[in-house]
């Protein structure tokens, strides 16, 4: 074969196989090849090699395809068998040492070196080398958590613990009381104090637009200003007429000044509302300031029921039951947390967030502030 047949023969295989190429599984390039070279002949493994870039070995391989074509499946581009096998198949006990650690109460030593705490991947991975000596990546040990059916959870909150066989009693009674009362079109409060909020410049959960790359800057460290302190939101939610009235204290949580937002509640707008009324029912929690056991909330109610002249009765839900409480869903939410330059100021501009604040379908909702000194 001459210098120019072998020049010309290295280019017309490259000007077939180019275009061909991408349409080429590695089968299938394997045996084109193979076919060239049978049709050379002699020196058509060199010629294909230059015209191509495929292997020697890769050629050769088609060759012993093309030889034992009535052997091979046709939809297969290997063999069965072929390529590195998967770990679980290297190391049989991979997966149940890998469960063992992730759930080890159910399905293995409870003294097992890697805790509930830190099941992550990562650590799944070093923990299967260092104590079993499995070879296994971070990515591999989850997909291989995903095919035994485990997934990321958080904890839910299910257990509540033994309860009073009264319970259910408890509830029929709270329920039958407040649709009497709501019949009687007497009203019914429900009552509770949120969680304290701070004060001033601090962080607050949720996103408010802001422009890109300038977002508000806080305080790194929620530490309670030592003027502005801090504030006690108590509610009063009206069921029969839909509207709410809270009460910000800036001193302390105590009875008197729960009793004292019921009584700014209904100056502001249950006694427009009930004037005829001569009961009012109010449904509360077990514990806090207004709790059953409170002596001076007992007092403080009595006080209230004789300025108003009106009998008040109190109906408090079983332990760990206050979202129960319809205050919970119907007005309580996250309450702002702003800043201001004194402390009256500062104390204004959050009660004025409050009513602006995004409330359930139709509910008023009227905020206030008062300082409780004991």
């Amino acid at each position: 074969m001459t210098t120019n047949t072998k020049e010309n023969l290295i280019k017309t295989i490259r000007q077939k196989y180019e275009p061909l190429c991408p349409f080429l599984n590695e089968r299938a390039q394997r045996i084109w090849a193979a076919t060239e070279v049978k049709s050379i002949g002699w020196g058509g493994q060199t010629i294909v090699n230059l015209a191509t870039g495929l292997a020697y070995k890769t050629i050769q391989r088609g060759l012993a395809d093309l030889s034992q074509a009535a052997l091979l499946e046709t939809t297969r581009v290997r063999r069965p068998g072929g390529g590195r096998k998967k770990k679980a198949v290297k190391s049989p006990t991979l997966l149940a040492d890998l469960e063992s650690l992730v759930d080890p109460v159910t399905r293995g030593d409870p003294e097992s070196p890697l805790r509930w705490t830190c099941k992550s991947c990562y650590a799944l991975s070093a923990a299967l080398k260092e104590t079993y000596g499995h070879e296994a990546a971070p990515n591999t040990v989850g997909a291989y958590l995903a095919n035994l059916g485990y997934s990321l959870q958080r904890n839910r909150k299910t257990r509540e613990g033994s309860s009073h066989p009264d319970r259910n009693g408890q509830f029929e009674h709270i329920n039958d009381q407040t649709q009497a009362f709501l019949n009687a079109r007497c009203p019914v409060l429900s009552v509770d104090t949120k969680k304290k909020a701070l004060i001033g410049n601090f962080k607050n959960s949720g996103q408010t637009y802001r422009p890109k790359g300038h977002p508000t800057e806080v305080n790194v460290h929620d530490f309670p200003d030592p003027v502005l302190g801090k504030a006690a939101p108590y509610g009063v939610y009206d069921l029969g007429k839909n509207q709410g009235w809270v009460s910000v204290g800036i001193s302390a949580d105590t009875a008197e000044f729960a009793v004292q937002a019921i009584r700014s509640g209904w100056d502001k707008m249950g006694q427009a509302d009930y004037a005829t009324a001569n009961k009012i029912l109010i449904t509360a929690d077990c514990g806090g300031s207004n709790g059953y056991r409170v002596r001076l909330w007992k007092v403080a109610l009595q006080k209230l029921a004789n300025e108003l002249n009106k009998v008040i009765h109190v109906c408090h839900f079983p332990p760990g039951t206050r979202k129960w409480n319809k205050i919970e869903h119907r007005m309580f939410l996250t309450f702002p947390q702003i800043g201001g330059a004194s402390h009256s100021s500062a104390m204004r501009l959050w009660c004025s967030s409050l009513g602006i604040q995004k409330q359930k379908k139709d509910l008023k909702f009227k905020p206030g502030w008062m300082k409780i000194f004991m």
